[in-house]
């Protein structure tokens, strides 16, 4: 358990609502028991290839995990997470419509470079989803999850698209990009769709033993995060010399490679701001059900203690109730926000793709339509490929953004201006692509046109011109076969190639434009189709989350009115035993909520206390 404390208070706070008779209120802190259950903290390593993010990762964990050569680029995600023994699972999801779990086959870890990068499994032929490998280290032991992310080739590419659909789902993004040079417009362009979706990013520039101005390198970076408005933190390292410092226990060369800073971040900054949130959650959640259980407790109270009181009471109680019921009904406010902004939301975001994709595909046609496809078709693609990718990903964000405010606008409407909790968005089902189903683009079939076939061209339009010219010639007294009609035939016969030739590319070109409006109409519905699913989720979640809190307020308040209704009948007696025990139930659930009070006062202390200072024995983990 990553906060045992939360854990216990959870605990606790679901016997009180068992012994409270209140269900709908356990139902919720078992949901954030179950939260509290998995505490992972998914860290992306992400960036352009061949800029020693996988070596990055061996590094941290000190172990050859990911695959590391010159001739090696990563094709499939890496997670990288605690076990007790080492082990590779090879994970492939179902799809979003298939409910089954994951298929998972396990290897040995030695197999993994034949699964995970391009030169044992190009392109991803294996169709897997990711590779989880399992490793006994202390630095993962507190939930720390690493993610390896192929080449991103900036937020124009396939991977850049792939990583960009989970980036909500991470806890952190470490920007990797070598001390060679200093960042590019791409790494540039990504960065800035990052902060978008995970503010929390750092930038790690790698291979500082290789490049002697890497600080100059490290300057230039500074100053462009600086001009983009990015405030994260740059970590200059070297993963050889972490891993030959972990190897002979050399303390100076491990302060000279940067880890302390960059895993004190880790812990300090990443794990321990999640453990952070999870108290500050879960004390919310206790808060509330304490506050839903006071509440009954008080109104009844009160109309013991007062019974002249009662009528007003329940009179007032009565009222509130109709207030929480009307949330709950399909014409309240935060209903029809909710339902009006997904609407627009979705015409929005359909009408920005298509928008985007009909400009692809003017400057696609442009393109074939100035040289002919059989020469350029290799480029064209590659350019097609990163223009439909830079798309998909910036409407990805946009849509992110808005689903965001949307959300904040449905809190507000629901609560009147009152501090309300939402739940977490899901903008991803699994590590896979946005529109991972779309196939590539796909080359007409050439029409050959080779040396014979000129020469049978050819001859078919110079005998006509050979025939033409030498009857007209035959008048003259000349033979049929002379000088003039022979340089007619070639003639002709050199001008129906070409004629057959131009033909030939603007039929090529007619059929790569074709093959272009396929291609974008595919990506137009499969994209759009993800959009509205992950809208038409989201609008789930939030209609869901708040029915259950208005559904939970008309509880208490109908248990309120009862009680508040009986006091008045309570014999004299009866009625000072029971107000002391109302007393002392007050007393507990006060204390309950003290507790949880001092837990969330208690998030980020440690972190506050060693901001810059990596726990004991974690370095050599």
């Amino acid at each position: 358990m990553a906060v045992p404390a939360a854990v216990d208070l959870v605990d606790l706070a679901l016997k009180a609502t068992t012994a409270y008779q209140r269900p709908d209120l356990g139902l919720r802190l078992q949901h954030t028991r179950k939260r509290l259950a998995d505490p992972t903290v998914r860290v992306l390593i992400v960036g352009e290839f061949k800029q020693g993010k996988s070596q990055l990762v061996n590094a941290l964990v000190n172990a050859p995990v990911c695959p590391v050569d010159d001739d090696i680029a990563t094709s499939v995600p890496t997670v990288v997470k605690y076990g007790e023994t080492a082990a590779v699972s090879l994970v492939r999801d179902n799809g979003p419509d298939d409910d089954r779990p994951p298929e998972r086959t396990e290897v040995p870890i030695g197999r993994l470079a034949e699964f995970v990068s391009e030169a044992g499994n190009p392109d991803n032929r294996a169709k897997l989803s990711y590779a989880e490998v399992s490793l006994p280290r202390k630095l993962l032991a507190g939930g720390l999850v690493l993610v390896d992310t192929p080449g991103v080739g900036g937020l124009g590419s396939a991977h850049g698209a792939a990583t960009m659909s989970v980036l909500p789902s991470a806890d952190a993004v470490l920007l990797v990009s070598d001390a060679a040079q200093e960042y590019t417009a791409p790494e540039m362009e990504f960065l800035g769709a990052a902060m978008k979706l995970c503010p929390n990013v750092a930038c790690v520039v790698t291979k500082t033993d290789l490049y002697p101005h890497w600080r100059r390198i490290v300057e230039l970076d500074q100053g462009h995060l600086q001009r983009a408005g990015v405030t994260a933190t740059t970590f200059p390292v070297s993963s050889t010399l972490r891993l030959h410092a972990a190897q002979t226990q050399d303390a100076a060369l491990m302060e000279e490679s940067g880890f302390k800073e960059l895993i004190g971040f880790l812990l300090n900054r990443v794990v321990a701001r999640a453990d952070d949130l999870d108290r500050r959650s879960t004390a919310q959640d206790v808060l509330d059900v304490c506050e839903q259980l006071a509440t009954t407790m008080k109104s009844e109270l009160t109309a013991q203690e007062d019974p002249e009181r009662a009528e007003a009471l329940v009179a007032d109680l009565t009222a509130a109730k109709a207030r929480a019921d009307a949330l709950r009904q399909r014409s309240a406010r935060w209903q029809t926000t909710l339902n009006d902004g997904v609407a627009d939301l979705i015409a929005d975001i359909d009408y920005d793709l298509r928008d985007r994709l009909r400009a692809i595909a003017r400057d696609g046609e442009q393109l074939l339509e100035d040289a002919d496809p059989a020469d350029i078709w290799d480029q064209f693609a590659e350019w097609l490929h990163q223009q439909v990718s830079a798309a998909a990903s910036a409407n990805f964000v946009w849509t992110a953004e808005r689903a965001r405010y949307l959300a904040g606008q449905v809190a507000e409407h629901f609560a009147e201006g009152a501090e309300i909790s939402l739940p977490a968005l899901r903008f991803e089902d699994t590590v896979g692509t946005m529109g991972g189903r779309v196939g590539a683009l796909e080359q007409p079939v050439d029409e050959k046109f080779g040396i014979g076939q000129k020469l049978f061209t050819g001859m078919r339009g110079g005998y006509g011109g050979l025939l033409m010219i030498g009857l007209a010639t035959s008048i003259a007294g000349l033979t049929l076969l002379n000088p003039i009609s022979i340089g007619a035939g070639l003639l002709f016969g050199g001008k129906t190639v070409r004629d057959e030739r131009k033909r030939m590319k603007q039929r090529r070109q007619a059929e790569s434009k074709n093959a272009l409006r396929r291609h974008i109409d595919e990506v137009t519905f499969q994209v759009s189709k993800d959009s509205r699913d992950m809208l038409r989720r989201i609008q789930r979640d939030l209609r869901d989350h708040f029915t259950v809190l208005a559904e939970e307020v008309s509880t208490s308040l109908a248990t309120s009115v009862a009680a508040a209704q009986s006091a008045v009948n309570t014999d004299v007696n009866v009625r000072q035993a029971r107000i002391q025990d109302l007393r002392a139930e007050l007393s507990r659930v006060e204390a309950l909520a003290e507790r949880a009070r001092k837990l969330a006062a208690g998030a980020g202390q440690i972190a506050a206390a060693q901001p810059g200072q990596v726990p004991s024995g974690q370095v050599q983990s």
